[in-house]
């Protein structure tokens, strides 16, 4: 029963999707909608097996300040060199990046961080050397973009996920 409690919000949340995307809220769409909502909220934990523990709310706040930052500068950057184009000098290239972080949420988190910010792509990590490859627009100081991702994402989701 304690199950059936925590699974309730995604039951609710799939049940409304279900809805909205049949755009009916027939008795038969309302019983099959329930059954397949309970079923996958059910059936959630099994395809997660790692559960993330936050551990440090405060650093999580201050992460995502950092975060947004980072993107307002680099869209003011990339439009920059959208808009001068050649005469901008941008070097585009791929960058190694070592990483200490071994966490799978904070790998997930350090990969969404890094793809929201324009002018950088996860390009690739390999997990046996924990080497991160990524594609950068601008490629003009690659020690000092590597220390910005190591101090200013990795370090704090370490602190957050280890």
């Amino acid at each position: 029963m304690k199950r059936l409690i925590r699974a309730l919000p995604l039951v609710c949340l799939l049940l409304i999707l279900w809805l909205v995307l049949n755009d009916s809220l027939s008795a038969g769409h309302l019983i099959l909608g329930t059954a397949i909502a309970l079923t996958l909220a059910l059936l959630a934990p099994v395809l997660r097996p790692v559960r993330a523990r936050l551990s440090h709310p405060l650093a999580a706040v201050r992460l995502a300040g950092h975060v947004a930052a980072d993107i307002a500068r680099s869209n003011r950057d990339v439009g920059r060199i959208i808009l001068r184009g050649r005469r901008a000098g941008a070097r585009p290239g791929l960058l190694d990046i070592p990483l200490r972080i071994r966490d799978p949420h904070g790998l997930a988190a350090l990969a969404c961080i890094i793809t929201f910010t324009p002018g950088t792509v996860w390009a690739g990590h390999d997990p046996g050397r924990n080497v991160l490859t990524l594609h950068v627009l601008d490629l003009s100081d690659p020690d000092g973009l590597t220390r910005m991702i190591q101090d200013r994402y990795e370090h704090p989701l370490m602190e957050i996920f280890e």
